[in-house]
């Protein structure tokens, strides 16, 4: 249902379990001998095309949408300060590399979108966690679920989690909203200079200038 729902450019959003039970569940990504162990499957095969131009359409579809995503992504506002700052926090305290980041502007970022049925304009508006297939955050939420798989004091995290989710998006937003005016921002994505933590990106090729990454087109 996930393939055929991919195919025509757009999933409806699945509401995610309370956040508490989420924080206590791992999540096994699927596995095949086409993908590593860490990665998500969302169509082995093309469809079947009934007619020979259903079966150009068909290719073109194939050639571009992706067949393999990453699991545990963080997409975010690549130009803002703020976010920039909050990214490197993440990659200097996940000493195990468990989460991935790649910026909304970048090419690379469509199909994870695509995935879930939003737009640039959502993910400037509110971050953006997906951790596999049926299971995204966003804004505050998503901020939570990134810090439950870093090695923080439970302390940090039952004290945020007791913080009514309302609450918190509001919080949330109305820092977003003044992001710019506060702490400023770029015309390209920050990472380009802090390239010594591109490893973490998996739009990095593109970021240097290399062109969108040929696993996702």
């Amino acid at each position: 249902m996930l393939a055929r729902t991919l195919a025509s450019g757009r999933v409806v959003p699945r509401l995610a379990a309370p956040l508490v039970g989420l924080l206590r569940r791992g999540y096994a990504p699927p596995t095949s001998s086409a993908a590593a162990a860490d990665d998500l499957v969302i169509d082995e095969d093309p469809p079947r095309a009934a007619s020979p131009s259903a079966a150009t359409a068909t290719g073109t579809m194939a050639a571009t949408i992706p067949t393999v995503l990453q699991p545990r992504v963080l997409i975010y506002d690549g130009v803002c300060h703020l976010c920039h700052r909050g990214v490197k926090w993440v990659i200097r305290v996940d000493k195990h590399a468990k989460i991935k980041f790649c910026c909304v502007q970048s090419k690379a970022a469509e199909p994870y979108l695509r995935l879930v049925g939003m737009d640039r304009e959502d993910v400037l508006r509110r971050v953006l966690f997906i951790e596999g297939p049926e299971a995204y955050y966003e804004g505050s939420t998503a901020a939570l679920k990134v810090a439950s798989y870093l090695p923080l004091p439970y302390s940090v995290l039952s004290s945020l989690l007791i913080v009514p989710t309302p609450l918190r998006d509001v919080v949330y937003d109305y820092i977003a909203r003044n992001r710019y005016d506060w702490f400023g921002k770029d015309d390209e994505c920050i990472a380009t200079k802090d390239k010594d933590i591109l490893e973490r990106f998996i739009d990095r090729e593109e970021i240097l200038g290399g062109g969108p990454n040929d696993s996702f087109f």
